[in-house]
Order: structure tokens, then C-alpha cells, then sequence
């Protein structure tokens, strides 16, 4: 029997998980890390990525996230993330016609290009996720 520990993904539109998991991969502002049964205690800031939660089922459920927080402590994973959605939510074919016109719009920008070079990455994230 594999060990579990409780897990929430909360974001400001409310919760995306609250369950039990086997392991939970999270994308780190300094570089992806998994957590599993009995982690030690750890507070750490989350990048642009994904988040894989494994159910004790095996059932894999992916998140593009763009940022937020993870605390760990007790056999409990909180997640806080600014925005997450889950890979069969995210519309493709929007997503690529936002991923276009960012592009298209970056042609043109001569300066303050940060801003759109963070929403062309945080689309481009959403599309890698979208393709499980």
C-alpha cells in the first residue's frame, strides 16, 4: 500500500484540488521538486510551470501554474497558486490564437517588452500542459 498525505491546490477563484496524494511535482522558483509521504517541513516560492499531482489511484492530474507558494508540513501540501488550470480545461485553440497574436505583437514592441514576454511565456506554458 503506497503512503498518502493530504494535498490542496488553492487559488484566488477557489480550490483546484483537495485530496489525498502519492506524490506532488512542483515547478520551484529555482527548479522542479516532487513531494511524497513524510517530506520534511519546507515553505518555498513557485515558478511558471506545471504541477503533476499522482492520486492513489496512479490517475495523473496537470496544472499550468504561473506563480504563487507551497508549505509542506505535517503530511499536508499547500499549494497557492496565482492561477491554475487543469491540462483538459485549457482550450487549445484559443490559447494558440492568444500565443499568435502575442507573438505578432512582440514584433512590433521596441520597448517595456517584459510584460508581454511574461504573457507569451505563461500562454506557452499553458499549451505545453494542455498536451497531456
Amino acid at each position: 500500500m503506497e503512503k498518502v498525505f493530504k494535498a490542496q491546490l488553492l487559488t484566488p477563484d477557489g480550490p483546484k484540488f483537495e485530496g489525498d496524494a502519492v506524490s506532488v511535482q512542483i515547478p520551484g522558483s529555482l527548479g522542479k521538486f516532487q513531494v511524497l509521504y513524510n517530506h520534511a517541513p519546507l515553505v518555498s516560492s513557485m515558478g511558471l510551470g506545471e504541477i503533476t499531482i499522482t492520486q492513489k489511484d496512479g490517475t495523473e492530474l496537470h496544472y499550468a501554474v504561473n506563480g504563487g507558494f507551497v508549505e509542506i508540513s505535517d503530511n499536508l501540501c499547500t499549494l497557492l497558486a496565482e492561477k491554475a488550470e487543469l491540462a483538459e480545461e485549457i482550450d487549445k485553440v484559443e490559447t494558440t490564437k492568444i500565443r499568435n497574436e502575442l507573438k505578432q505583437k512582440l514584433q512590433t514592441i521596441r520597448h517595456n517588452r517584459e510584460e508581454a514576454e511574461l504573457e507569451l511565456a505563461i500562454v506557452e506554458n499553458k499549451l505545453k500542459i494542455a498536451s497531456f
